[in-house]
């Protein structure tokens, strides 16, 4: 077996909490055998700074797009700064997009409408979407089921739902995307769901800063942290955390369609 060389599917590198100190998470990510990272943009500072490390680290791709609760200040000058950036190199998804209704920033027709665009944008640019749902899981569904995926696929972002769910986004063709939520030990639900996901849809991320998994709970989560939720599925599916980790990343180099030299 090949050196561990993960895969963190997505992570804000660019949140506040890591600046100044991006190098060090970055060298801690890979004393962990986390070699890859995708890092995601969701408003102006963040989406300026994915591109920005993309550029400075030869790791880390970026992912763009308009967080549902900004919904309510997208207009036309975003969208036409956010046209111009898909079209870089470095990019390579367009996210983390979707519907939150946790937050009450954005009304749900306000999300609705741009989530409809977003996905149309991102099949005018041949990219992958990573959707974020918080409380919407059936809204969501309506929409991509409507609308299809665009022809790169996409990514449920941080999936926190139950088999059923599981079952209902796999059959639109989507990837399921693990975090530190597979590890908390309320969350049966959701290892059960990791169990029936098809190997060649399965991803890993860790959402930094946030949702740190078991046993890093309560602490401030970072990319290296990814490793457990790797060893989490890797029990789940009775595979060692090398097979994990060798699936996970060659799934995330296919539909990121990025192949960094290894």
């Amino acid at each position: 077996m090949t050196k561990l060389a993960l895969f963190d599917t997505h992570t804000h590198l660019n949140a506040d909490q890591f600046e100044g100190i991006e190098d060090q998470v970055v060298q801690r990510a890979r004393d962990n055998g986390v070699a890859y990272m995708a890092v995601v943009g969701f408003d102006e500072k963040t989406i300026h700074k994915s591109l920005q490390y993309a550029q400075d680290y030869d790791s880390i791709i970026s992912v763009i797009g308009w967080h549902p609760t900004e919904a309510h200040r997208y207009n036309a000058a975003i969208e036409k700064q956010l046209e111009q950036d898909l079209e870089k190199p470095q990019v390579k998804m367009l996210g983390e997009i979707g519907l939150d209704y946790y937050w009450p920033d954005s009304t749900k027709a306000e999300q609705e409408k741009v989530l409809r665009r977003l996905i149309a944008m991102a099949k005018e640019h041949n990219l992958p979407i990573t959707i974020h749902n918080r409380d919407a899981t059936d809204d969501i569904y309506k929409i991509l089921k409507s609308e299809g995926l665009p022809e790169a696929g996409g990514i449920m972002h941080s999936f926190g739902e139950d088999s059923e769910a599981a079952k209902k986004f796999l059959d639109l063709g989507m990837h399921l995307s693990f975090s530190g939520v597979v590890t908390f030990k309320k969350t049966v639900e959701v290892r059960e769901a990791a169990k029936l996901v098809p190997l060649d849809k399965l991803l890993i991320e860790t959402d930094a800063p946030y949702l740190a998994p078991v046993p890093k709970r309560g602490k401030q989560n970072e990319p290296a942290y990814v490793r457990y939720v790797a060893e989490m599925l890797a029990q789940v599916r009775d595979l060692s955390l090398e097979e994990i980790g060798h699936i996970t990343t060659e799934n995330a180099f296919k539909l990121f369609e990025w192949y960094p030299e290894k």
